[in-house]
């Protein structure tokens, strides 16, 4: 199934996270499931290690819905299992890290960057819906 650029249109069916994941073949690249206000909840499968970022407007909320993540911070780690979750505070530079394939929902308002201020081959475009 190929991604939208736009949310689609108005439906009042649940969103299965199960079934949206299994659509997402590419590891971290987020994809828009849902809006609420201007906060997107955003899915990825996530494998290896990211790079060392921030968000300088806005904190960044992770929840595990399956597998392991590790949150680097400069000054520790926050080890998520699934059903858990973590919001980095707006500013806090962070590097996530799953050492298995972990599926997680971002909450964070649009028009985030998933790199935050940093470019890197790991930067991918916003407000891509699955």
């Amino acid at each position: 199934m190929t991604p939208t650029l736009a949310p689609p249109e108005r439906n009042y069916a649940s969103i299965n996270l199960a079934h949206k994941l299994s659509l997402l073949h590419e590891h971290w690249s987020q994809r828009v499931v849902a809006e609420m206000n201007d906060y997107q909840f955003k899915i990825a499968k996530l494998q290896g290690d990211f790079v060392w970022h921030s968000h300088a407007d806005t904190d960044e909320c992770f929840l595990v819905v399956a597998g392991e993540l590790r949150i680097d911070l400069r000054d520790g780690a926050v080890r998520l299992r699934a059903g858990e979750m973590f919001v980095v505070p707006k500013g806090v530079e962070h590097k996530p890290f799953a050492r298995s394939e972990t599926h997680v929902l971002l909450v964070e308002p649009r028009g985030v960057v998933n790199t935050g201020g940093e470019q890197s081959d790991r930067t991918r475009p916003n407000d891509v819906w699955i």
